[in-house]
């Protein structure tokens, strides 16, 4: 383990290297995407030359001649893998004479075509098409002529080259989707809020598809209602066993350039086409999987305090997902049509955890009027305080709500994990250690002081449907106890001695006057 943990800090260096040594006057953040695209490009290759090797270590695909490819060959690999790369367009064969090819940018824009295109026709058309839109080789984001940007292209290319990911296969980190998940975080932390518009951190990731898969041994398959690019689906590939996902991943996710990344991360993580189904779209006003639902396990970080149409939609109001509450979420925070939305697209023995805004769980009107709806129905099964700072591009303490349709008690769980957190640079970070404190704590239901309390519906409900875990679990009194008796004592002494000073210093002064009058 260690030496896979030293991989990784020595990839992460590296790959930040290449981002920042090539980018020159290039913002970092619109130039994500071309480090991004170089390690995407650099993983389907290797993925698909392995894939039609088979093992056979005298087969070296890169070293084939297009001509030989059969349209039989062709077929079957695009509905195995999804997708055909030709010997010819394979990361490592462009690599080979970036430097000198006078129209790499032309060719990158041409191979990317064809991947895309070769889906066409097939079940994978809808996952792989678009997928290299944000990587635009002939954007004036990367030179203002071609030469500087064939120059910027074939940096970026042989860096990626040049990165060392071993044996991938058999590595305990996946060091592909991991370096890809590296570099998002790590611009999304210099990025201010628009990080932390699709990036939820790898440990608070952890945490809810930990809370959402708790107890079941088998789901049919996860959600995400709000996807950014794919970071909590994919924490929950990595802490179960894929067969005890049956029926894949499935998220939706409203920004172009997120959605894509999500589906890159899902083939970067070796989640096959078939596996996972991303859509584009507005879930609250254009909902995607009506058919596929319900979900077994609902991962999601959705927006906080966005706007939306609300009851500007008549409509809304009569649609499955809302009706039940009898009231829509206000038009100027949509947090709860988010939460009402899953709850619809949960399972009768399912669980979803969302991370939360606080200021849901205490405002009156229409949020308190949802808030008794999800309690009088039993669906809150925990509510989760933070530690704040853990997010990029927000510093507030976010909550996380815990809701299940199969309660045995009416009775709901608070716990205030905000004093759970180690300091780091930019953020407060959330380790293994915390998050097994918590999901002790959530499966065993006992109370502890300051920590966690499991209060009964009848106080809840006459307590105006308030769900703040601070309203339940009694803060640490932090301050310092103070020894009345002993301070008494030192006040006395201290008292003493200053007389003793003033005495002393008045004798002093006095022989001194008596000094300067006989003088």
């Amino acid at each position: 383990m260690m030496k896979s943990s030293q991989q990784r800090k020595e990839l992460h260096r590296q790959i930040w290297q290449i981002a920042n040594d090539v980018r020159g006057a290039v913002d970092g953040w619109d130039f994500k995407q071309y480090v991004l695209g170089a390690l995407f490009y650099r993983f389907i290759s290797e993925n698909f030359a392995s894939y039609i090797e088979g093992d056979d270590e005298s087969v070296n695909y890169a070293e084939l001649d297009d001509g030989v490819i059969t349209p039989e060959i062709r077929d079957d690999a695009i509905k195995t893998k999804g997708y055909f790369i030709y010997p010819s367009e394979l990361f490592a064969n462009i690599v080979k004479h970036a430097n000198t090819n006078d129209s790499l940018n032309t060719d990158l824009a041409d191979i990317f075509r064809a991947i895309e295109s070769s889906a066409n026709g097939y079940p994978s058309e809808v996952d792989i098409k678009g997928l290299f839109a944000d990587f635009d080789t002939t954007s004036n984001r990367l030179g203002n002529t071609v030469t500087d940007k064939n120059r910027r292209l074939a940096a970026v290319l042989k860096g990626v080259a040049g990165l060392d990911f071993g044996d991938f296969h058999g590595s305990d980190i996946d060091l592909f989707g991991d370096a890809y998940e590296f570099l998002i975080s790590n611009y999304a932390a210099n990025a201010g809020k628009s990080g932390g518009e699709f990036f939820t951190p790898q440990q608070v990731s952890k945490l809810i598809a930990q809370l959402a898969m708790h107890g079941q041994t088998s789901i049919n398959k996860i959600y995400d209602p709000a996807a950014g690019s794919g970071s909590l689906l994919l924490q929950a590939k990595k802490h179960f066993d894929a067969h005890i996902i049956e029926e894949g991943f499935f998220g939706q996710e409203i920004n172009h350039t997120t959605y894509n990344l999500a589906r890159m991360n899902m083939f970067l993580h070796n989640i096959n086409y078939d596996k996972f189904n991303m859509q584009l779209g507005d879930t609250l006003t254009d909902p995607h999987f009506g058919d596929d639902k319900p979900f077994d396990a609902i991962v999601s970080n959705p927006p906080y305090s966005v706007k939306w149409i609300g009851s500007d939609d008549p409509t809304l109001i009569n649609d499955d997902r809302f009706a039940p509450a009898g009231v829509l979420a206000p038009k100027s925070k949509a947090d709860f049509a988010f939460v009402m939305h899953t709850m619809d697209y949960l399972s009768a023995k399912g669980r979803a955890a969302i991370v939360c805004f606080p200021g849901i769980f205490y405002r009156g009107g229409a949020e308190q009027k949802i808030r008794q709806y999800l309690v009088d129905n039993n669906y809150v099964e925990t509510v989760i305080a933070l530690a704040p700072n853990l997010f990029f591009g927000t510093t507030i303490a976010v909550n996380i709500l815990v809701l299940s349709k199969h309660k045995t008690k009416t009775d709901t769980q608070f716990i205030d994990a905000s004093g759970l957190f180690n300091k780091g640079t930019n953020n407060n970070l959330l380790t293994d250690e915390h998050i097994a404190d918590i999901l002790k704590v959530f499966d065993s239901k006992e109370d502890i002081a300051h920590f966690a309390k499991t209060e009964a519906f009848e106080t809840i409900a006459g307590n105006g449907y308030n769900l703040s875990v601070s309203s339940y679990v009694e803060a640490k009194d932090t301050r310092e106890v103070v020894d009345i008796v002993q301070l008494n004592t030192e006040l006395k002494t201290t008292v003493e001695k200053v007389t003793q000073l003033r005495s002393d210093i008045d004798a002093i002064v006095a022989k001194i006057e008596g000094v300067e009058a006989r003088a």
